[in-house]
């Protein structure tokens, strides 16, 4: 997939299409590793890059749908190997060694087509509910669309350098 050109109208369609963006070339870079690689780290943080995988779509859903839509989510922490991730410097990002490739690439895309709604029906100025995710101080949907912009924006540098180490081809 290409980065999307300048000819893309709105804000909203713009956040929409750079996500896109973004999960594919995490989605291909991933792929392109051979299967002893996706739980091999290469790196002293220790992050495997099935593990980083699960993150960003954790991470998504957490934002979008647990934070901005007020959703429950079932394990919203998920790609944590603590209870409460934000409290602990100790926590790591986690995969059990039954989650396949296949099914975390399938929850992704089911996490980016929330998204896409969520971009498409909602104004960027709406604030997340106070609920499951926020007690206060809610940030904006374009809060969110840019904290979550850089953070996939930062992973998929930090994939291509993984996969380069591994000697695959890039993403």
């Amino acid at each position: 997939m290409k980065e999307p050109g300048h000819d893309v109208e709105g804000s909203a369609a713009r956040f929409s299409a750079y996500l896109d963006y973004y999960r594919s070339q995490i989605v291909d870079a991933v792929t392109s590793l051979p299967e002893g690689e996706l739980r091999t780290t290469r790196l002293a943080s220790g992050w495997t890059p099935i593990e980083l995988l699960s993150h960003i779509l954790h991470m998504e859903q957490r934002w979008f749908v647990w934070g901005f839509l007020g959703e429950e989510v079932e394990d919203p922490w998920g790609d944590w190997d603590v209870d409460e991730p934000w409290e602990n410097d100790g926590g790591r990002w986690q995969v059990a060694e039954d989650v396949s490739l296949a099914s975390l690439v399938e929850r992704l895309e089911a996490v980016g087509e929330r998204t896409r709604t969520v971009l498409a029906s909602s104004a960027l100025e709406a604030l997340a509910p106070i609920g499951p995710r926020f007690s206060d101080d809610p940030p904006d949907l374009e809060w969110i669309c840019l904290h979550v912009l850089q953070e996939y924006a930062r992973h998929a540098g930090h994939l291509d350098i993984v996969v380069e180490l591994a000697g695959a081809q890039k993403g």
